[in-house]
């Protein structure tokens, strides 16, 4: 028989940098950024890794004197951290060279066109996250697991015997150092379960964990909005992967079916897709339960909004993610609300109730 599990209460609401950053005051220094935020209500922030005025990840990743400093300061304006983010550089753990081009932007000048050079200098930056994520005193790390099979997802043509199988043990082989440091590091790895990624629903979770021999470090940053593009129950799958889930992302999605185009897109600017991302709230998603059951299920993870609608504007969707968050954080109840019914355990009196001699 399983333990009873105890409930925890959602940390929050916290706000995702990545999407804000820009070249103009507040959003082109930490502190502004910092300031910001606040000023919204937001108690964390999660920080995108590659945008470098925000951390140097190297240094973090050699001094907790710097760290320290850098936690100090982002704590002096009521923030913490709630996770380093390290999406872009995880993405390119794993790169099929048909995406070799696009996806040198991520990288630096001197690694750009050397496949083998980018992957080690992706897995090194991912190390360095969880060095740094372990001088900040944070227990989770979001990123992205990259992809090797992407582009076989729709078998046509056909997939040889063996192809899946073995696109799983690479994977999962430039993985396990990087999962290897982060236990030495006491950090969770947190993959966003997302399109494009070879880890995107529930079986390819399940199938990369096998093959990193169910490593203890290898979890889920839970997104319900990429589960109503995919159209796969999000509710479900916390029920299933619920021990796994060690970050959450708030944002929203809807699903317009339509005689046109479907869940692939139809190659359409995302306003005008079927499935298509919008503010918490605006689309289908069911915010309300999803919150109770990672409540109930004692998920203890910060509530995260990402921004990434294609109707309302990111100012808007910053200022109304605080208010949307909190008013959907559960304060987890440590009391029966009958208890006050029950009395002191009489055992003939349970005799007696049941007719027992």
């Amino acid at each position: 028989m399983k333990s009873k599990i105890k409930m925890q209460t959602i940390k929050g609401p916290a706000i995702f940098l990545a999407q804000f950053v820009d070249d103009k005051t507040p959003f082109n220094s930490l502190d502004g950024m910092c300031e910001w935020a606040a000023s919204l209500g937001y108690k964390g922030i999660q920080i995108p890794t590659w945008e470098t005025f925000l951390i140097d990840l190297e240094t973090a990743a050699e001094s907790k004197t710097y760290c320290d400093e850098l936690k100090g300061k982002i704590n002096s304006y009521g923030l913490e951290i709630t996770e380093l983010s390290t999406h872009l550089q995880g993405q390119l753990v794993a790169v099929h060279p048909a995406y070799d081009e696009l996806f040198d932007a991520f990288a630096p000048t001197e690694v750009r066109g050397n496949p083998k050079a980018r992957t080690d200098w992706a897995v090194q930056t991912v190390k360095n996250g969880l060095k740094a994520s372990q001088h900040l005193g944070i227990k989770s790390h979001a990123t992205f697991s990259g992809a090797l099979l992407w582009h076989t997802f729709h078998p046509w043509p056909q997939r040889p015997q063996g192809l899946v199988d073995m696109g799983f043990k690479e994977l999962a082989k430039r993985w396990a150092p990087i999962l290897d440091v982060a236990d030495e590091c006491g950090v969770d790895v947190c993959y966003e379960i997302h399109p494009g990624e070879d880890l995107h629903d529930g079986v390819t979770f399940e199938r990369f964990l096998k093959e990193t021999g169910n490593h203890s470090r290898c979890n889920i940053l839970y997104d319900p909005s990429h589960f109503v593009l995919g159209q796969l129950d999000y509710i479900a799958y916390i029920d299933h992967y619920h021990e796994f889930i060690k970050s959450f992302h708030v944002k929203g999605a809807e699903y317009r079916m339509n005689g046109k185009s479907g869940a692939w897109g139809g190659y359409l600017d995302w306003k005008d897709r079927a499935g298509r991302y919008r503010h918490p709230g605006d689309g289908d998603i069911d915010w309300k339960t999803v919150f109770t059951k990672l409540t109930e299920y004692g998920c203890d993870v910060w509530a995260v909004l990402e921004w990434e609608c294609c109707v309302k504007s990111p100012e808007q969707g910053a200022k109304q993610g605080a208010s949307f968050i909190q008013d959907h954080i559960i304060e987890a109840t440590e009391k029966t609300f009958d208890d006050f019914a029950g009395a002191d355990t009489d055992e003939d009196q349970l005799k007696r109730i049941l007719g027992i001699d």
